[in-house]
């Protein structure tokens, strides 16, 4: 099996709502840049809302399979309380929000300065070294300002993210489309 056949097989797999999802987040990742405030308050509502799913559905679990363990109940009553927590106060879960961000990306750095110092000299080890300093200062935004910065860096770092996403997946639409077309 060749790239070209790989290439097309992976390709072959994204339909017509590949152009019509990328221009739907491009419009959300444009709304979360113009109002950063919103979509950070939104990204800790979401979050607070998926925290209360899940332990929902690990009481469920813990309900069926172990009642009386008293540790099983741990895991879905934590879940409650961060998701409870967060649904009340979501500025502390927009902050909050912001400090994971800030762990994830210097840990990302980090990471990417060691991958860099074990291919030096080979090709793609700068790219990697300044994927490693977009990460710390990134980190360091955060982190400098935190807890302030958190209310519109994480609702910008978002709508960044989802437009960048919508504009590849517009990119492979439009593609898709023109070969289709040809």
């Amino acid at each position: 099996m060749n790239i070209s056949s790989i290439n097309k097989k992976i390709l072959d797999k994204f339909g017509p709502y590949t152009l019509i999802t990328g221009i739907l987040l491009i419009v959300l990742g444009t709304a979360g840049i113009i109002l950063p405030g919103v979509m950070s308050l939104s990204t800790a509502v979401l979050v607070g809302w998926l925290l209360l799913v899940g332990g929902s559905l690990w009481a469920i679990h813990t309900y069926k399979y172990s009642p009386k363990n008293v540790m099983g109940w741990l895991k879905p009553v934590l879940l409650f309380i961060v998701g409870g927590m967060m649904l009340f106060y979501p500025v502390s879960g927009v902050e909050v929000l912001g400090l994971l961000m800030a762990i994830y990306l210097l840990l990302d750095a980090m990471h990417s300065f060691a991958l860099a110092q074990s291919i030096y000299p080979a090709k793609g080890w700068g790219w990697m070294s300044f994927n490693g300093v977009v990460s710390a200062l990134l980190a360091s935004l955060f982190l400098i300002g935190w807890p302030a910065t958190s209310l519109w860096l994480v609702g910008l770092y978002v709508g960044i993210s989802l437009l960048f996403d919508g504009w590849a997946l517009f990119a492979i639409g439009w593609m898709l489309r023109k070969d289709k077309s040809t």
